[in-house]
């Protein structure tokens, strides 16, 4: 990313990511993980194509074992009071 924004003269800037966000790419439910759960919702997030269908499987079996035993908020306790999280998107101003 750093090689392109230096070939067309941009900036980087981060991309914070409401909690709340809407748009339904796959960061938009980082303080919601139980949406990753609905297959519509993943139906519409590229990434689980991607990954294919045993990883999805393994990955929506998994959240949902975490989800029921508290772990996921165990872990990610720190999550739950933030706004917004930085998770790596960057927009290239030119």
């Amino acid at each position: 990313m750093t090689e392109q924004a230096s070939a067309i003269g941009a900036r980087m800037e981060p991309v914070p990511i409401p909690w709340d966000c809407a748009d339904g790419f796959f960061e938009a439910y980082w303080r919601r993980p139980e949406a990753y759960l609905d297959e519509k919702v993943r139906r519409g997030v590229s990434v689980w194509a991607r990954v294919g269908p045993d990883a999805e499987q393994r990955a929506v079996h998994s959240l949902r074992d975490d989800l029921a035993s508290g772990r996921w908020a165990e872990r990610n306790r720190e999550l739950v009071d933030l706004d917004a999280a930085e998770l790596g998107l960057r927009l290239l101003i030119a």
